[in-house]
C-alpha cells in the first residue's frame, strides 16, 4: 500500500467524520434518557424526547407558521424569478448586466438591513393608506423574505434557460402560435424541471431564514425564531430529536429521488439500462420510485410504532435512584469532612488575643509577661519625660 493511498484513505476518513460525526451524534442522543443531550454516560433508551417535541406547542405553532409563510414565499418569488430570468435572456448585452446586478443585489445585502428596511418602509405605508393590515406579522416576513429569495429562484431558471433553443418558439410563432401559445406549450413545459427546483429552494431559505425573519415576523414566531428561543433558554435531547426527523425526511427524498433518476436513465438507454435489476421484473418492480418511497415510509412507521411501545420508565426510575444514591454518598461525605475539621478546631488550645486565636499558631504559647518593677518619682518638672537622659554634671 502506497503513501498517497494511505494519505487519501486517512483524509477520507477524517472527512467524512468531519461532515457526518455531528448527525451521528445527534441521532444518537435522541435516544437517550439524559436530560443533557449527550452520548456518554449512557442512561436508557428511550423515544420520550420525540414526544416532547411534538408536544411543544411554541414550536409546532412555529412550524405551522413557517409552512404558511414558505408557501406565500414559494408562490410569489418563483414568478417573480422567472420573470426575471425571462428579461434578462430578451435584453441587449449591456442592459442584462445592469439589471442583472440590480435583481442579485439583495443576496448581498445583511438580511438585519432588510428586515428593518422592511419594516420601515411598510410601517410608513400602512400609516400612510391607513391600512392597519400591511403591518402585519405574515405579510412582512413574506415582502421581506421575497426580496432576496426569488433571486435564488433567478439564478436556478438562468441555468435552465442557457439549454434552451429558442428556435423552438420562433417556429411555434412563424406557425400562427401566439406568445402565450408558444410560452404555455413549449417554454414552460422545458421549464418545468428548474420550477420544481425553485420552488423547492425557496421554500427552504424561507423555512431557514433567521436574520430577516426575526424583524419582520412582529408578535408571531416561526419555527426557526421559536427554535432559536429554546436553545437560548437551554437545549434538550428534543433539539436532536428534530434532527432525526429532518434527517430522516431527507434521506427517503434522496432515495426516492435517486431511484426516479435511475429508472429514467435505464429506460432513455443508459448505463442504468444494462443493470441486472432492470431485467428482472419483481427487481424492475421493487426499485420503482414509488415503490421505494412505499417501503421507505412503512419501514419508518414501523420502527415508530415499535418505539412508541417501549416503555423506559423501570430504567429511567432505577438510574434515578441511582443518582439519589450516589448525592447522598456524596453529602454524607461532606457531612464527614465538616465534622473532622469541626473536631480539629476543637483540640487546639485557646488562644487571649485580641484576634481571636487568629494567629495563634504563629509562634506557639505565648508566655506570661513578667512584672515590671515600679520606677521611682522624679523631681524633675516634666513628670519623667526625659528620665532616661542623664542630667549634666556639675564642675564642682
Amino acid at each position: 500500500m502506497t503513501r498517497n493511498t494511505l494519505f487519501g484513505g486517512a483524509y477520507a476518513i477524517a472527512f467524512f467524520t468531519f461532515l457526518f460525526g455531528p448527525l451521528v451524534i445527534m441521532v444518537i442522543t435522541a435516544f437517550n434518557s439524559s436530560r443533557f443531550p449527550r452520548v456518554v454516560p449512557w442512561e436508557c433508551f428511550t423515544t420520550g424526547w420525540f414526544g416532547e417535541l411534538l408536544g411543544n406547542a411554541r414550536l409546532m405553532d412555529g412550524l405551522l407558521n413557517s409552512v404558511i409563510i414558505g408557501l406565500g414565499v414559494v408562490a410569489l418569488a418563483v414568478p417573480i424569478g422567472l420573470a426575471g430570468a425571462l428579461a434578462l435572456s430578451e435584453l441587449p448585452a449591456r442592459l442584462r448586466a445592469m439589471l442583472y446586478t440590480v435583481l442579485i443585489l439583495p443576496i448581498l445585502i445583511p438580511g438585519v438591513v432588510l428586515g428593518i428596511s422592511t419594516i420601515v418602509l411598510w410601517g410608513q405605508i400602512s400609516r400612510g393608506l391607513g391600512v392597519g393590515a400591511l403591518y402585519n406579522g405574515f405579510f412582512l416576513t413574506i415582502v421581506g423574505q421575497i426580496t432576496f429569495v426569488s433571486a435564488y429562484a433567478m439564478l436556478v431558471f438562468i441555468a435552465r434557460l442557457q439549454r434552451f433553443d429558442a428556435t423552438q418558439t420562433e417556429a411555434a410563432l412563424d406557425l400562427g402560435a401566439t406568445p402565450g401559445q408558444a410560452f404555455r406549450k413549449i417554454l414552460l413545459p422545458f421549464m418545468a424541471p428548474a420550477i420544481g427546483s425553485a420552488a423547492f429552494i425557496t421554500l427552504l431559505a424561507s423555512f431557514e431564514n433567521y436574520n430577516t425573519t426575526v424583524f419582520t415576523v412582529l408578535s408571531e414566531s416561526t419555527f426557526t425564531t421559536a427554535l432559536a428561543s429554546k436553545v437560548r433558554h437551554g437545549t434538550d435531547p428534543s433539539l436532536s430529536a428534530l434532527a432525526v426527523i429532518i434527517i430522516t425526511i431527507t434521506l427517503v427524498g434522496a432515495l426516492t429521488n435517486e431511484a426516479y433518476q435511475r429508472r429514467k436513465a435505464a429506460q432513455a438507454g443508459g448505463p442504468s439500462a444494462r443493470s441486472p435489476l432492470y431485467a428482472n421484473p419483481i427487481t424492475q418492480a421493487l426499485t420503482h420510485p414509488g415503490v421505494v418511497f412505499a417501503i421507505l415510509v412503512t419501514v419508518i412507521a414501523g420502527l415508530s410504532y415499535a418505539g412508541s411501545r417501549h416503555d423506559s420508565s423501570v430504567c429511567e426510575a432505577a438510574v434515578l435512584q441511582d443518582k439519589m444514591a450516589r448525592q447522598e454518598a456524596l453529602r454524607a461525605a461532606q457531612q464527614e469532612k465538616i465534622e473532622a475539621q469541626q473536631a480539629q478546631e476543637n483540640t487546639l488550645p485557646k488562644s487571649n488575643s485580641a484576634f481571636g486565636g487568629a494567629f495563634g499558631g504563629l509562634g506557639g504559647s505565648t508566655p506570661a509577661p513578667e512584672p515590671v518593677a515600679p520606677k521611682p518619682a522624679s523631681p524633675s518638672a516634666f513628670g519623667g519625660a526625659f528620665g532616661g537622659i542623664a542630667p549634666p554634671q556639675s564642675d564642682d
